[in-house]
């Protein structure tokens, strides 16, 4: 299990750009696949986007395909969802989470062990 820590948070207006961060504690980061799921006010959690350990496999939600990249750099223990083209939809709590099985991408939030605390990010129209 890992520490994590989401930053980048903000009140942006719709059409905007943000990236998040997810910084990780500990020395097995890089044998994690990482993930980001949000939650907005009265719905249910979803998921965004996920990346295995090596950023060979990737996978997104269909509301975010063309618009969120997920990234990550194993040196800096850090895990990155760019966000392009906002949408007011968007806005929600955004949750950072590892699973230990470094070669998944999956959408299953089952599979997540460690998760942040979330950074909010609220689009405006």
């Amino acid at each position: 299990q890992v520490q994590l820590v989401e930053s980048g948070g903000g009140v942006v207006q719709a059409g905007d750009s943000l990236t998040l961060s997810c910084a990780a504690s500990g020395r097995a980061f890089s044998s994690h696949s990482m993930a980001w799921f949000r939650q907005a006010p009265g719905k249910e959690r979803e998921f965004v986007a996920a990346i295995s350990f090596n950023s060979a496999n990737t996978a997104s939600a269909e509301s975010v395909k063309g618009r969120f990249t997920i990234a990550r750099v194993n040196a800096k223990n850090t895990v990155y969802l760019q966000m392009n083209r906002l949408k007011t939809e968007d806005t929600a709590v955004y949750y950072c989470a590892a699973n230990p099985n470094r070669y998944d991408a999956t959408t299953n939030p089952i599979y997540y062990n460690s998760w942040g605390r979330g950074t909010q990010v609220t689009v405006s129209s």
